[in-house]
């Protein structure tokens, strides 16, 4: 299995960044994939993630900012990062979301992490 991801760097606030992962080595298309994030010092946390029919989950932080989707064509996964602020500074990885709970109608919560790449670093500062 291989994530590899790509796509971060540095941005003013405000400004827009988008992330791609590569995916390998499994059936990309039966995963429901995501983006978390990790700050030093600090736990994990989802940012968004996608089903395989399509249905994203975004944290609170990012809704109507980030917007995630996926190619299971191209095996690829990627996260359109828009109105930046300070605080999205952190290393950006590429997931499979391993466990997951239902919400009402389509809305579902990621669990636990799968596999992860090594990650890309976003640093969004003035």
């Amino acid at each position: 299995v291989k994530l590899v991801e790509r796509g971060g760097g540095s941005v003013q606030p405000g400004g827009s960044l988008r992330l791609s992962c590569a995916a390998s080595g499994f059936i990309f298309s039966h995963y429901r994939m995501g983006w978390a994030r990790q700050v030093p010092g600090k736990r994990f946390e989802w940012v968004s993630a996608i089903d395989t029919d399509g249905s994203p989950y975004y944290g609170d932080a990012v809704k109507g900012r980030f917007t995630i989707s996926r190619d299971d064509a191209k095996n690829t996964l990627d996260l359109q990062m828009n109105i930046l602020k300070t605080e999205d500074t952190a290393l950006y990885l590429c997931a499979t979301v391993r466990s997951w709970t239902r919400g009402e109608g389509a809305a579902w919560t990621p669990g636990d992490f799968g596999f992860r790449g090594q990650g890309t670093q976003v640093t969004v500062s003035s």
